[in-house]
């Protein structure tokens, strides 16, 4: 998986020594809040959790990148494929931000290049990405890089014990690119 660069970002492998970064917005209930996972209880579970993905990595089909700030190399969130419609050239995408860097187009930049990977190097069709009803911040960041609001699949996904409505947003290699 290469590394991606950005006017202001590095997209590169997560790694267990961006466990205290990531702690830093993995442990806060308010950032989980519309995510499918719990708050990581402590330093330990992140660490366990990045050498983890260097397993998913060593596979080679894994493609998940750490967002980080060129300027000083800190890890301030995620931004990559979640899963894979090999079938249909087709990817669903997932992304996570330290709320510390939110509202400076940090995502939507993170996006785009991923984007551009996706359908210049993987040759997708179709990239998807999904949010929890209420999420509508998540929304206007996946409007922002082209894709379209297709509907609400009620009840689509038990998260946290509960069924929650989520969104699809979605963009085609052509819409993207024109």
């Amino acid at each position: 998986m290469p590394d991606i660069e950005t006017e202001r970002l590095l997209l590169r492998r997560m790694r267990a020594d961006d466990a205290e970064d990531m702690y830093e917005y993995a442990s806060d209930s308010e950032v989980t809040r519309y995510l499918t996972w719990f708050p990581h209880p402590d330093s330990r579970y992140t660490r366990d959790y990045l050498e983890y993905l260097g397993t998913r990595y060593r596979v080679g089909d894994f493609f998940d990148w750490a967002i980080t700030l060129k300027e000083s190399g800190k890890m301030i969130g995620t931004c990559g494929f979640t899963s894979f419609d090999y079938t249909n050239d087709s990817a669903e995408m997932g992304y996570v931000l330290n709320p510390k860097y939110r509202g400076q187009g940090i995502v939507p930049e993170a996006l785009r290049a991923v984007l551009d990977f996706g359908f210049g190097n993987l040759a997708l069709h179709r990239a998807e990405a999904k949010f929890i009803e209420g999420n509508e911040a998540s929304r206007r960041v996946m409007e922002k890089v082209g894709m379209k609001f297709e509907g609400i699949k009620r009840g689509g996904m038990l998260i946290k014990g509960e069924y929650r409505d989520i969104g699809i947003c979605a963009v085609l290699r052509d819409e993207f690119y024109k």
